[in-house]
């Protein structure tokens, strides 16, 4: 029982290394050889996990080699165009100019209902409207509005905004995140001074988020 359980915390960890040394994609980014390279190591390491009685080398070995044959196509596909077409295919324009291209639906066996159901994902309710659709080599579509159809912006309307800023979680739980201060442009001094003018201690706080303007907002541990 001991032997089984230690056997699936390691191959646990090991395929999450595995997993995480290959890259980070969500998986709705996934490659095809992305997706059949995840497939393969879950399966494999499912067999030494359930079999304790197999040698846990004769799971290990195999991922190692898959997650080589994986890092290798990656690199061969980013020196080479036409090997990354032969594995990954090319986009498709599946609507120009408000027109659609039936020929490329049929290729890839998309319905019209399919279709439709992304446009409205994406907030487009009639082809018409749209200016180019990309099927990109992971199977998502990027949609192009005609002009008329997109909403006007800031330079559109001829007026001047503010730069944008983001809040980031500098405190959680008590920690604190110094990627989140460097993503901010902010220190561990500036957040003492803040700590102290609020006299607050760190160990009281639940979360804490600030942004490059030094606006910050706190929220303490119930």
């Amino acid at each position: 029982m001991l032997i089984s359980f230690l056997r699936a915390i390691l191959l646990y960890l090991i395929v999450i290394f595995a997993v995480r040394f290959m890259g980070k994609r969500q998986i709705s980014e996934l490659q095809t050889s992305e997706l059949v390279i995840t497939f393969l190591i879950s399966d494999i390491a499912s067999i030494p996990m359930q079999n304790t009685s197999q040698p846990l080398v004769s799971g290990l070995i195999p991922i190692a080699v898959l997650v080589c044959c994986e890092i290798f196509v990656s690199v061969f596909m980013l020196k080479s165009s036409k090997f990354r077409k032969i594995i990954c295919g090319s986009a498709v324009i599946l609507i120009n100019d408000g027109k659609l291209n039936q020929n490329e639906l049929r290729k890839l066996r998309m319905t019209v209902d399919d279709l439709y159901e992304q446009l409205r994902q994406m907030d487009v309710f009639s082809i018409e409207d749209v200016s180019f659709a990309i099927v990109e080599t992971n199977g998502k579509l990027s949609v192009l509005k005609k002009s008329e159809k997109q909403p006007p912006d800031a330079s559109t309307l001829g007026i001047t905004v503010p730069d944008a800023v983001f809040d980031s979680v500098v405190i959680s739980s008590g920690e604190i995140s110094d990627f989140s201060l460097s993503v901010c442009k902010l220190n561990r001094s500036w957040l003492e001074g803040v700590l102290a003018g609020e006299k607050i201690d760190l160990k009281d706080i639940f979360i804490m988020t600030a942004n490059k303007n030094k606006e910050f907002n706190i929220i303490k541990k119930s």
